[in-house]
C-alpha cells in the first residue's frame, strides 16, 4: 500500500519525537504516551510495512460466539453510520474488548483497497501488537479520539485516519470499540471533526442498545431534563427490579449521579411521592421527577419487563443498604426460576460469588453451564473485571498449553516476535472460566494445578513466573469422579476445583420449562424489530419436547423461526425442519413426542443416516442402534 511519508523516514521521526528532537504528534500527550509505550514496552518497529494479524476463520467465529448479544445490539448502528460516512470512503469497524474486528461495513468495491490496509473482519488492533492506532488508543485510555495518518506509530498505517470511541456494559466494563477509518486522506487531522462526533455518538446508541437488550426483563426508566426529548433522546437509562432495588444505569446517568454506582433503591434517586412509578408505566405517561440529591427536575417514561416474571424471595425483597439486592439482578435469570434446583443453586451462588473458592458446574451440553458462571461472575466483586472463558475441548492439543499460559519470544517456530499472555494472565483480577474441563490432556492440568496452589503462571519458554490473582469456575458435561478413579482426571485438581460444585438440569427436567421457552422466544422477537407471537398449539409441543440439545438447542431453533416466519405468529412450519418433523403428530392414538416418534422423526429428518440421527437426539449411535432395535423401527427402503 502507498505511504504517506518514507517508511525509514516515520521511523526517524518516531525516534525523534520520542527523545524530545522533534516535535510530537498532533501536540497530544496521549500520543506521546502511546508512542512510548509501543516502542519501549512493546518493542514494535515504527518501520515495519506488515499489516495487522488476523484470526482464523474458527478463532474469529469462537470470538464472535462470545459476543453474540453485542453484536446483535450494534448492527443497525453500525449499518447507519456507514451509510452517513460512506461517500467519503469510510469503513466502519467494530472489536472486542481486545481489539479483535468482529463485525464491519464497507463498500464492496472498496474491499480490496481496505483488506490491503488491514481493515476487515478478524484483525487485530491492540497497542502491543499494532501500536498506536485508534482502537489500540481507545483501549488502553477508554476514551475516544482521532488517530490521524502520521499519528499512527507504524509506517503501515500513516495513509490511515482513524477515529474511535469506547462502549461499556451496563456494568462499566469495556466491551468494544466503534471506528471510522479511510483508506486516504488528504486533508488535515481538523477534517475528521465531524466523523469523529458521529463516531461517539453511534457508540453512545450502541451502549444504550445494549443496556436496553441486557435489562429487558427489569423496568427501564428513560429519563431527560427537557419533556420534548424523552421519546426521541432520552438521555439517562436507569433499570430496577420489581422490589425497586437500582440493577443497572447507563453511562449518562452514572456520570451524573455518582450515588448510582453503589446499590440504591430508585425511592432514594427520585421523589415518587405523587405517583409510583410503576403506575406511570401502566398509563405510558411521560411523568415530572425531581432528583433527591438536588431538587433538579428530570421528566421521565418507564418501560415495564418484556416478560413479568415471579417476585424474588423474601431475602431479596429488602430495602438497599446491602450489597444482596445488586447481586440478586446479576443472577436474576436462575433467582427468578421456578424451579426449585435452579433457584437454590443461584441463592448459594450469591453466597459463593467473590469468596475465593473455586467453583465447578456440571450438567448436559448446552444446559447453560457458561451462562452461570457468568452470572456467579457478575455477582461477584470482580464484576467490571476480565471474564475469559476458554473452551479446553475446542482447541488442539498442541496449543492449549501455549493458549492457557503464553509464550516467551522465540518460545517456538511460529511464535509471535514478542510472545503471547495466555489466557490465564488475561483474566488477572477478574474470572477464568474453563469450559469442558474434562478434555484436558493430564499433562496440562499438573501446571493447571501449579498455577492455583502458588498463584503464578510461567509461560512456555520462560523461567520467570508472573503473578496471577483470579477466581476459577470450571465446566463439564463429564463424570469427573468417574474420571478419576478411571485415572483420566487428576484426583488432587478434582479436589482442588470443586470447591463448590452446581450441577444444572437439562432443560426437559426443569420445572419452568414453559417460562425457559416463554423467555427465550421473547428475547429472539425482540432482537427482530417486530411483534412476533408463539403459536399456542406448537408451545405446548415444544415444552413436551426433551431438547437433546437443552437451551441452546432451544435458542437457535426459536432465533431461525424469528428470521424465516412470514408471519406474526410463529407455527410449526417456521422451525428448523429436522425439529418440526420430530414435533409433527406421531400416529392415531400415539403420544406425539414418544421415543419411537422421537427416533423415527430423527432418522427421517437425516435421510436414515444413524451418525447424524444419533448427534441430532443427543445420544451415542450404539445407544441409537439399542433403541431401534428396542422399537422394532425398519429402515422403508428394507420393508
Amino acid at each position: 500500500m502507498p505511504y504517506a511519508v518514507p517508511q525509514t523516514q516515520h521511523a526517524d521521526r518516531v525516534r525523534g519525537a520520542l527523545d524530545g528532537r522533534l516535535p510530537a504528534p498532533a501536540e497530544s500527550s496521549r500520543l506521546v504516551s502511546s508512542w512510548q509505550r509501543s516502542f519501549e514496552r512493546y518493542r514494535l518497529d515504527p518501520a515495519s510495512s506488515i499489516g495487522p494479524r488476523v484470526l482464523t476463520a474458527s478463532e474469529l467465529r469462537e470470538v464472535r460466539d462470545k459476543e453474540e448479544a453485542f453484536l446483535r445490539a450494534s448492527g443497525q448502528c453500525l449499518t447507519r453510520l456507514h451509510d452517513m460516512i460512506r461517500v467519503a470512503d469510510y469503513c466502519v469497524m467494530l472489536t472486542d474488548a481486545h481489539g479483535v474486528t468482529i463485525d464491519y461495513r464497507i463498500d464492496r468495491e472498496r474491499r480490496a483497497d481496505f483488506r490491503h490496509a488491514g481493515l476487515h473482519i478478524g484483525s487485530c488492533w491492540s497497542e502491543s501488537e499494532e501500536g498506536t492506532c485508534g482502537v489500540a488508543s481507545v483501549l488502553t485510555d477508554l476514551a475516544p479520539i482521532t488517530v490521524h495518518k502520521t499519528d499512527h506509530f507504524r509506517a503501515a498505517f500513516t495513509t490511515l485516519t482513524c477515529s474511535a470511541a469506547p462502549i461499556f456494559a451496563p456494568s462499566g466494563a469495556l466491551i468494544g470499540v466503534l471506528d471510522a477509518s479511510a483508506v486516504q486522506s488528504p486533508d488535515n487531522r481538523d477534517s475528521q471533526c465531524l466523523v469523529y462526533q458521529l463516531v461517539r455518538q453511534s457508540a453512545a446508541l450502541i451502549e444504550d442498545g445494549y443496556f436496553l437488550h441486557h435489562t429487558a426483563q427489569y423496568w427501564v426508566l428513560f429519563g431527560h431534563p427537557s419533556r420534548h426529548y424523552v421519546e426521541a433522546q432520552p438521555e439517562w437509562l436507569i433499570a430496577f427490579d420489581e422490589c425497586g432495588n437500582i440493577v443497572a444505569a447507563n453511562r449518562h446517568a452514572r456520570d451524573a449521579l455518582p450515588a448510582l454506582r453503589e446499590p440504591r433503591h430508585i425511592d432514594e434517586i427520585f421523589d415518587t411521592a405523587d405517583m409510583p412509578l410503576r403506575d406511570a408505566a401502566r398509563s405510558d405517561a411521560i411523568v415530572p421527577l425531581r432528583l433527591r440529591a438536588t431538587g433538579a427536575p428530570l421528566h421521565a417514561r418507564l418501560r415495564a419487563p418484556l416478560r413479568r416474571v415471579a417476585r424474588e424471595s423474601a431475602a431479596a425483597s429488602r430495602r438497599p443498604g446491602g450489597g444482596t439486592a445488586r447481586q440478586v439482578g446479576a443472577l436474576t435469570p436462575f433467582l427468578r426460576s421456578s424451579d426449585p434446583r435452579i433457584a437454590q443453586h443461584a441463592e448459594l451462588a450469591l453466597r459463593v460469588a467473590s469468596k475465593r473458592l473455586p467453583i465447578l458446574v456440571l450438567g448436559e451440553t448446552g444446559a447453560g453451564k457458561e451462562v452461570f458462571a457468568r452470572a456467579i461472575h457478575d455477582a461477584g466483586a470482580r464484576r467490571a473485571r476480565p471474564f475469559v472463558a476458554v473452551n479446553c475441548g475446542a482447541l488442539p492439543e498442541a496449543l492449549i498449553e501455549s493458549e492457557l499460559f503464553g509464550y516467551a519470544a522465540g518460545a517456538f517456530t511460529g511464535a509471535r516476535k514478542h510472545g503471547a499472555r495466555g489466557k490465564i494472565a488475561l483474566a488477572d483480577g477478574g474470572t477464568l472460566f474453563l469450559d469442558e474441563i474434562g478434555d484436558m490432556p493430564l499433562a496440562l492440568q499438573t501446571r493447571l494445578l501449579r498455577v492455583l496452589a502458588d498463584g503464578e503462571v510461567v509461560p512456555l519458554g520462560s523461567d520467570t513466573p508472573v503473578r496471577v490473582d483470579l477466581d476459577v469456575i470450571c465446566a463439564t458435561h463429564r463424570d469427573l469422579a468417574q474420571m478419576v478413579a478411571a485415572g483420566a482426571f487428576r484426583e488432587d485438581l478434582y479436589y482442588r476445583l470443586s470447591g463448590a460444585v452446581f450441577t444444572l438440569p437439562p432443560l426437559r427436567e426443569r420445572a419452568d420449562v414453559r417460562d425457559v421457552i416463554d423467555a427465550v422466544f421473547a428475547e429472539e422477537a425482540h432482537a427482530t424489530g417486530h411483534v412476533l407471537t408463539l403459536d399456542g398449539a406448537l408451545a405446548d409441543r415444544l415444552a413436551a419436547y426433551a431438547w437433546p440439545g437443552n437451551v441452546r438447542q432451544l435458542r437457535n431453533a426459536l432465533r431461525y423461526a424469528c428470521a424465516v416466519c412470514e408471519s406474526a405468529r410463529i407455527t410449526l412450519r417456521d422451525l428448523p425442519a429436522d425439529l418440526a418433523a420430530r414435533l409433527s403428530p406421531g400416529l392415531p392414538g400415539e403420544p406425539p413426542d414418544d421415543e419411537r416418534g422421537r427416533i423415527v422423526a430423527a432418522l427421517t429428518a437425516h435421510r436414515w443416516r444413524p451418525d447424524a440421527a444419533a448427534e441430532a437426539l443427543g445420544i451415542s449411535r450404539a445407544t441409537l442402534y439399542r433403541r431401534i432395535a428396542k422399537h422394532r423401527i425398519v429402515a422403508p427402503h428394507r420393508v
